[in-house]
């Protein structure tokens, strides 16, 4: 008979994505993994096989909760410019206790260029963040809030790629003034 598991796999899964998103794949081991969830490493490795797949679940939890967060914002009613300054000062005020960066642009760097598993999953992420973005830039551009030659494809990228900056910024130890200073210069592009 099988022993009930003495932990809850989410709470683990929270604690991994955490350590992981702070050290990054690579530098973080089994036992800052064990240190993180309170686990054993037979535990770890019993119930998710190995760092990797423990990695991977991490990662998707973590992508998935910020493209739901994403969509909720870009599905409200609030007009295109208030929405992407939204996500910019996601970028600018962090929630209190987040590691500095994104866990998808850290892996984006440290994975995608020699794990084509990765890669292709990080992919896959970017692209369904760019459609939400798009999608609400088509309707804010066909309510007339945007100039209706621009161009929604191009403005989505720009938005990815200026949050993809700020977390780098932010990651390298830019301060909130310096952040700051980037988001309210990408917002005058809406």
């Amino acid at each position: 008979m099988a022993r009930p598991r003495m932990f809850e796999e989410d709470r683990a899964i929270e604690a991994a994505m955490r350590a992981f998103w702070t050290a990054g794949y690579e530098a973080t081991s089994t036992q800052d993994l064990c240190a993180a969830t309170g686990l054993g490493r037979s535990s770890i490795y019993n119930t998710f096989t190995s760092k990797r797949e423990l990695f991977e679940k991490a990662l998707r939890r973590y992508a998935g909760e910020r493209n739901d967060r994403l969509a909720e914002l870009m599905d409200g009613d609030l007009p295109i410019k208030e929405k992407v300054r939204t996500v910019l000062w996601w970028a600018v005020d962090p929630d209190a206790g987040d590691p500095a960066g994104c866990l998808v642009v850290n892996s984006l760097v440290e994975l995608a260029p020699r794990d084509p598993h990765f890669a292709e999953l990080l992919r896959r992420d970017t692209e369904k963040r760019l459609g939400i973005l798009r999608a609400a830039i088509e309707t804010a551009r066909s309510r007339g809030e945007l100039d209706s030659g621009a161009d929604p494809c191009a403005l989505a990228g720009f938005v990815v790629a200026t949050v993809t900056g700020l977390r780098v910024t932010a990651r390298g130890g830019a301060d909130r003034a310096a952040l700051e200073a980037i988001a309210k210069t990408a917002l005058g592009v809406f």
